[in-house]
């Protein structure tokens, strides 16, 4: 279903994760005209376009969605970039989370490292990415008390997301490392190292 959003956007109710990835790719592959903003959720994916047809807009979605739908049913594997990111696992929270999870701090990195996680979507702050597929041991609830200051390219996990701090900010996930590449870097294009479907692997530095 797509419903409208505002006065310049439309918002596609995917219904997955995975969905939302591949309209996601398809849209910024070919980008409809008039289309200024793409923002992929879990469900979702908001099309922000400021002054175009509504109507041929919404027509082109209803085809992507059909469309990748379709290759999703089929088995077709969409191309996904995977990138590595060095970590110092010495995070102020790393014994903590081994001592709630009942395993060593070794186990942690090994069960961290050991899995390949995917960027489920960007929220919270610019750059700050949902990496998805976290071993269920190492599920973890935020802290009760949130840091008010969390240096940037620190490497926490909190339910069942993982994810690395682009920038210095206030923050309650648990802290298991640090890593020293910037994610985010507005001098870049794209400013964001990680993309909605990008591949993640941690590795011990």
């Amino acid at each position: 279903m797509i419903r409208t959003a505002g006065e310049h956007g439309l918002l596609v109710e995917t219904g997955s994760l995975e969905l939302s990835h591949r309209v996601d790719a398809a849209l910024r592959e070919e980008r409809p005209e008039g289309v200024v903003e793409i923002v992929p959720g879990p469900e979702t994916v908001l099309v922000v376009a400021p002054g175009a047809d509504q109507g041929r807009l919404r027509a082109r979605l209803e085809s992507v969605v059909r469309e990748e739908s379709g290759r999703a049913a089929a088995g077709d594997a969409p191309d996904r970039p995977l990138v590595t990111i060095p970590v110092v696992y010495d995070g102020a929270d790393l014994d903590s989370v081994a001592k709630l999870a009942g395993i060593s701090a070794d186990e942690v990195i090994a069960r961290h490292t050991g899995r390949e996680l995917v960027v489920g979507w960007l929220g919270f702050a610019p750059g700050f990415a949902y990496l998805t597929g976290l071993d269920p041991v190492l599920e973890m609830p935020r802290l009760d008390t949130p840091r008010t200051s969390v240096p940037a390219g620190s490497v926490a996990i909190a339910g069942p997301y993982s994810a690395v701090y682009p920038t210095a900010s206030p923050g309650g996930w648990r802290l298991i490392g640090r890593t020293p590449v910037r994610v985010w870097d507005v001098t870049a294009d794209p400013p964001s190292l990680f993309r909605p479907g990008t591949r993640v692997r941690f590795e011990a530095a």
